[in-house]
């Protein structure tokens, strides 16, 4: 009941009861004087209730278990009914919490009116719905969703006359109610003041349970927040206007060589030494995207990418800005998969049939395991450039960056800004190719091409492990394996004063000699076995289904008498035609180029000229063209070579040389 005057007339509240438990209704003079809900509430207890309450309370184990469930409910409501019990105390008051079900789960208040409530069997654990007790404040509260105040008579039964219930509803976010705050003291001290402090105790309840709802879901939000922080590669440091780090994640601690911890709070320019293109942009409020910058921490530069965004509230003003830093190691693996190549050819896929290519491999393993630079010698097309990618593979730098440069394809006058890099203002810039290169290997094909100013740096770069930018003032550390190649007499080169002694001196450890392919016929028929898989699968990716699958035994007998001047590379692209002529799918004689099958190299005019034997070598290649002339018959190539049996077994010997191979 919600009286409009007060002290309320306790006799006309009785006499309205009475009647009404009499009759079943009310006249209408006395229905205007009764309260509406209170009138509603009697004529559902009147068609569902007895005579007398049916009060129940749950058990104990039940009890413990909705106590258990209601935990939260209880802890957020304990405080404010100990302030209404600071205010009531000695008024023979008890205040009740109730779940949504009407069910009592606490009582506090005088100890004569919470024994008073347990004789009625309304103590914790009872029910106070209108089925169990009546008419209550708490039962017409659950069932109109408003406070109520229920004095004296109008409880339904007359048990509670001497009672005033008063009870506020509270409610969950979605407006669901989820309990219910009372007071029960005498009929005689109703008062409107108790009917509102249980509405302002509710509504404060229903208030700090929707505040913890909505922090525990920023909480929830920032942590999702600090966690994709802490996921991304990205580190990230966040600051406000007065210049106080706010966050810093994990990452840009490692790459900053900072603790986040200890970091967090303190001013960022006390942390580390801003970049002036960093610190113009942060007073401009400009964004900065991808720009190269040199922080100093503790003395020492960190070079990283840095990405600047200002944090807005609606102002024009920001209230603080957030950087994204990557490392540039990053963008280097990123730039070398453009411009690089990735290793993938084994020293074991390399042909080593011959004792010249078993010495060469076994050379190769050994490098592979060191550090030193390394020289590959060796004629044009012999395959220094696989060899190098084999030799990158075999070793533990296998994962990392393999970048090939040659150095005649670039001009004297640019060489130092293609292989040293620059430095300009505002982070723009290229970084060196030893940069790019970095934990890698770096091939320099045809190195006598450089510039004796590169050759100098380069010895720098291997002597100190550092590389300084063009336009820079501070070293950049790099760890890079070099590989060189040449075709020339670098001896010569030297000598005459075109090739820094210190720099051949270098690549002393580790110089190996790749052997001409007609030094190394028996490894001819392993590489036309590959070349031809090779190039058929290419055939196959390009849709030009190429059906050239094998070699008869005539074609593979003049590859093997041919001198290959142009050595593997000439090979593979004589293989490449062949297959192309080819028109059922074996590779004859006829399909090879002509200069093959007439075993004549090209002279003087040919791009690659025939390179001079020496009498070892021409006597080696006689002996060959014999073997493979007379099919391995040993008397009859005696006679080619106008030479006794007894002479040539032993120069077959002393070479090295089966006349199996030459058998069909």
């Amino acid at each position: 009941m919600q009286p409009t005057s007060y002290p309320v007339n306790q006799e006309q509240l009785q006499q309205i009861w009475r009647v009404f438990r009499e009759s079943g209704q009310l006249p209408p003079e006395l229905a205007a004087a009764a309260d509406a809900a209170v009138l509603q509430s009697w004529r559902r207890c009147a068609l569902r209730a007895g005579p007398t309450p049916r009060p129940k309370t749950l058990k104990e184990p039940a009890f413990r278990s909705v106590l258990r469930a209601q935990a939260d409910l209880i802890a957020l409501a304990t405080p404010f009914i100990e302030d209404i019990y600071q205010f009531m105390e000695g008024s023979a008051c008890a205040i009740l919490l109730a779940d949504g079900t009407a069910c009592a789960l606490t009582v506090t208040g005088d100890a004569a009116a919470v024994a008073a409530l347990a004789q009625l069997e309304a103590g914790p654990g009872s029910y106070w719905a209108e089925g169990q007790l009546g008419s209550t404040a708490l039962g017409i509260c659950l069932l109109e969703a408003m406070p109520v105040q229920v004095v004296g008579a109008e409880h339904y039964f007359p048990t509670f006359h001497h009672l005033t219930t008063s009870a506020a509803p509270i409610h969950h976010v979605n407006g669901r109610i989820i309990g219910i705050i009372a007071v029960v003291n005498p009929a005689a001290a109703a008062t409107s003041h108790t009917l509102s402090l249980v509405m302002g105790a509710a509504r404060a309840i229903s208030g700090q349970m929707q505040t913890e709802l909505f922090l525990e879901e920023a909480n929830r939000r920032l942590t999702e927040v600090n966690t994709v922080l802490e996921a991304i590669d990205e580190g990230v440091i966040a600051w406000n206007e007065a210049g106080q780090i706010n966050h810093i994640n994990t990452q840009a601690g490692r790459l900053l060589h900072l603790n986040p911890t200890a970091a967090l709070g303190q001013p960022l320019a006390e942390v580390m030494k801003l970049p002036a293109a960093l610190r113009q942009a942060i007073a401009e409020s400009r964004e900065l995207q991808d720009v190269e910058m040199n922080f100093f921490v503790n003395g020492a530069a960190v070079s990283c990418l840095v990405s600047l965004r200002a944090i807005l509230a609606g102002g024009p003003q920001p209230i603080g800005h957030i950087a994204m830093l990557r490392p540039i190691e990053h963008v280097r693996r990123l730039v070398q998969q453009q411009v690089g190549a990735q290793a993938t050819l084994k020293l074991e896929d390399i042909s080593d049939l011959s004792s010249a290519m078993r010495r060469v491999i076994r050379q190769a393993r050994t490098a592979a395991r060191g550090t030193a630079p390394v020289l590959l010698r060796g004629e044009g097309g012999v395959g220094k450039n696989y060899l190098a990618r084999a030799i990158h593979n075999d070793g533990d730098r296998a994962d990392k960056p393999f970048l090939s440069i040659n150095c005649r394809a670039i001009p004297h006058e640019l060489m130092p800004q293609e292989f040293l890099g620059y430095e300009k203002d505002a982070g723009h810039g290229r970084p060196s190719k030893f940069e790019l290169a970095n934990q890698g290997t770096l091939l320099l094909d045809q190195i006598e091409g450089l510039s004796l100013e590169m050759q100098a740096a380069l010895v720098h770069v291997i002597e100190t492990g550092h590389v300084m930018r063009l336009g820079s003032s501070h070293p950049i550390p790099v760890n890079v394996r070099i590989i060189a190649a040449t075709s020339a007499n670098l001896e010569q080169a030297v000598a005459d004063g075109n090739f820094l002694s210190h720099l051949y001196y270098r690549f002393g450890i580790f110089s190996i000699t790749v052997p001409p392919l007609r030094n190394r016929v028996e490894d001819i028929p392993l590489l036309v076995e590959r070349f031809m898989s090779r190039i058929t699968t290419a055939q196959w990716a390009a849709s030009q289904y190429g059906q050239a699958a094998w070699i008869d035994d005539e074609a593979m007998a003049t590859l093997r008498r041919y001198p290959w001047p142009g050595n593997v590379r000439e090979l593979e692209n004589a293989l490449e035609r062949a297959m192309n002529q080819s028109g059922d799918g074996i590779v004859h004689v006829a399909d090879l180029p002509e200069v093959v099958r007439s075993g004549r190299a090209l002279m003087g005019w040919s791009p690659q000229p025939q390179p001079v034997m020496t009498a070892a070598e021409a006597e080696r290649e006689a002996i060959m063209r014999a073997g493979w002339a007379c099919e391995g018959r040993v008397t009859e190539m005696a006679e080619q070579l106008q030479m006794g049996r007894t002479t040539l077994w032993r120069k077959l010997k002393r070479l090295n040389i089966s006349v199996e191979q030459f058998k069909r």
